[in-house]
């Protein structure tokens, strides 16, 4: 019965996250001392600023990096379907974005160097249980995942 019980509650648990996904909406300010694996990135100025409806994350990022201003911006379709976006260093890429209970999974698909390959990176962004803190995982096969963490402004 116990079992039963248990099992019901986190089928509950996972359908009210799965029907309501986190909204990551906000401005967000990279903390390089919280984050991994980030390089030359840890002397970087970042600020992201999301804006989040039921269909689409939009995502503006600035960026200070040895006195040299850059914004991008990048738009996910939350419904799956694949769209065009320029990765952070220029190159044209194909990303589809899923949800995976409460964590936003995108594929992102470029040309690589060598003709006739793909590159693919996974991207992961996600919370924290109190809303101030958001994760972005970003990862390409067989390799240690780099993990920007930024607080809510």
């Amino acid at each position: 019965m116990i079992r039963r019980i248990a099992f019901l509650f986190l089928a509950l648990a996972f359908a009210a996250v799965a029907a309501n996904p986190p909204d990551f909406s906000g401005t967000w300010v990279f903390n390089a001392g919280k984050s991994k694996n980030i390089g030359m990135m840890a002397s970087a100025e970042y600020t992201s600023t999301i804006a989040q409806t039921s269909k689409v994350l939009s995502v503006t990022d600035t960026t200070v990096f040895n006195g040299q201003k850059q914004t991008h911006e990048t738009r996910y379709d939350l419904s799956g379907t694949t769209v065009p976006n320029d990765s952070p260093m220029g190159e044209k890429s194909e990303t589809s974005s899923h949800w995976s209970g409460n964590k936003l999974v995108t594929s992102w698909e470029s040309e690589g160097a060598v003709a006739e390959t793909k590159v693919v990176r996974t991207e992961t962004r996600y919370l924290s249980v109190d809303g101030k803190t958001l994760f972005l995982e970003s990862a390409r096969a067989g390799k240690e995942p780099m993990v920007l963490v930024f607080d809510k402004k």
